[in-house]
């Protein structure tokens, strides 16, 4: 590839909402990983060798701490099952929103008090407003049938946007999504598809009716794609999965937890050098003990057991606890601490923040007794 089409194909990738900068962490600060800038180093000095161009406040900083005041402007159903939506927000009175990259999300603050995590989906190049794709789920905890139900002029609380799924712009890449996991697959793939990446996509689910964006992915590149349903093909193998993985590529994954179990327990046989992935639901306890959590505002003294996160502990107790993602890291269910010694499992809070506080979806204590301020 010649330098002009190197250049020519940066611009692009750019005009197209793809930044070739490694996004910044959760808490929206730089990510301080040695190889990651080193990486950002050498694509910084190649952007330099090709050619500039004017700033573009599409690069600004923006705090994902920050509350966007948004409203719903479009309700589109996106599977033939009709359990799948994909919802728009936009400022309410216009506007450029802050920019995001492939396999980032947001944190939706319902009119309930509800607090939900959701991949973004649409085109990272569309400052005008935001897509998520959401699928009912009617014996879950209530939030995708509080989504399902907003109508457009609805306004909710947004923060965001946060990636914890970053896409790296280059390479071979193979995208693995399972069910609503196309959702930051997709935008990955559109990406990848822009850019001229050698590229391979494997889509399961239950049925063909239940896979969200089908008609829109059937029209690309059917070398590319394989599409595979549990009632016609079984449950994925893990060649079903990572058959087509290249070597000394990246495969991205996203999806339930078994497809990911599988996954991760092939992967180095697949020839593939890196592994991302997204993960539905919290991850299992490792290595925990039993301990006991007293909730200060009643009294009662909850039992932790040694396989049982601390928060699924307080929802018996408390099912209207605030909580997102279950994984430690968007901060929706951190409490104080108010006696008792934390065993903090999560990278989210700061060490000044780790003395008085906790997030109880993944931290826990090592026996003993925690007293939250519950």
């Amino acid at each position: 590839m010649s330098v002009r089409s190197a250049a020519e194909r940066t611009r692009a990738a750019l005009r197209n909402g793809v930044r070739f900068e490694v996004p910044p962490d959760l808490r929206g600060r730089s990510r301080g990983d040695l190889a990651i800038r080193a990486a950002q180093a050498v694509v910084g000095r190649y952007v330099d060798l090709v050619g500039g161009w004017d700033y573009d406040d599409a690069f600004a900083v923006h705090d994902p701490n920050a509350d966007l005041h948004l409203v719903v402007t479009g309700r589109t159903v996106v599977a033939h099952d009709e359990n799948v939506v994909q919802l728009r927000f936009a400022a309410p009175a216009g506007g450029v929103l802050p920019s995001w990259n492939p396999g980032a999300h947001l944190d939706i603050h319902l009119p309930s008090g509800r607090r939900r995590q959701y991949s973004l989906c649409g085109d990272p190049a569309d400052r005008s407003g935001y897509s998520i794709a959401v699928r009912r789920i009617p014996d879950g905890g209530g939030g995708s049938i509080e989504m399902h139900g907003l109508a457009e002029g609805t306004q909710v609380v947004v923060r965001g946007p946060r990636n914890g799924f970053p896409f790296v712009p280059g390479g071979k890449a193979l995208f693995v999504a399972g069910g609503i996991g196309i959702t930051p697959i997709i935008a990955m793939t559109r990406a990848a598809r822009r850019l001229g990446m050698d590229w391979q996509l494997v889509y399961t689910g239950r049925s063909r009716d239940s896979l969200p964006f089908l008609d829109e992915i059937e029209t690309w590149e059917r070398d590319r794609v394989v599409i595979h349903t549990d009632d016609v093909d079984g449950l994925p193998t893990a060649e079903d999965l990572l058959g087509r993985a290249p070597r000394d590529g990246a495969v991205y994954c996203c999806g339930p937890v078994p497809m990911l179990d599988t996954i991760r327990a092939h992967f180095d046989a697949c020839g593939a050098r890196a592994l991302h992935f997204e993960r539905f639901g919290p991850p299992p306890v490792v290595g925990g003990v039993p301990f006991e959590i007293e909730l200060a505002s009643t009294g009662t003294v909850v039992q932790v057991p040694a396989d049982e996160s601390a928060l699924a502990a307080i929802r018996r107790e408390v099912p209207e606890v605030a909580y997102s993602c279950q994984q430690g890291f968007c901060g929706t269910c951190r409490v104080r601490v108010l006696a008792g010694e934390p065993e903090h499992r999560e990278r989210r809070l700061t060490p000044d923040e780790q003395r008085t506080e906790m997030l109880p979806c993944v931290s826990r204590c090592d026996g003993g007794r925690l007293v939250l301020d519950l």
